[in-house]
């Protein structure tokens, strides 16, 4: 079965890099976007997983994997929400910053670039490469 790539977003004030190492692993909740919550039910355990902190640094800065497959949101008062566990692999040696990312022409087309409020979605494999190399890191 081939492997996914995704990238999952958010605000280092809200929940860092740093808290979910020291975390260990997370449930990635409060996802209340449609598409979002369709790309967390199309994770797939063993998936490949950039953290992308938003709104402060606008750079991706850690490789993490999908540990649970899609299950019901808890935080959800209302409606069908999902979340997937994450747990994180390894900080990138050298973050990649949006700017690198919409100048690059393999990245430029990333879904963070072309629907920006997106908190979950998608890579391709060519562009999950771009993202190792440019962050001088190996899976």
């Amino acid at each position: 079965m081939a492997k996914n790539y995704w990238l999952v977003k958010s605000e280092p004030e809200a929940y860092s890099w740093t808290a979910f190492v020291k975390d260990g692993k997370t449930a990635w909740t409060g996802v209340r976007n449609y598409t979002a919550r369709l790309n967390l039910r199309a994770m797939k355990k063993g998936d490949a997983v950039f953290f992308y902190h938003s709104n402060v640094g606008k750079e991706v800065v850690g490789l993490a994997r999908v540990d649970k497959e899609a299950y019901p949101d808890a935080t959800a008062t209302e409606g069908d929400w999902s979340c997937v566990e994450l747990a994180p692999v390894k900080a990138l040696k050298k973050p990649v910053t949006l700017e690198e990312i919409k100048a690059d022409k393999i990245l430029k087309d990333m879904k963070l670039v072309k629907q920006s409020r997106l908190s979950v979605s998608p890579l391709t494999e060519a562009q999950f490469e771009r993202l190792l190399v440019l962050a001088e890191t190996k899976p």
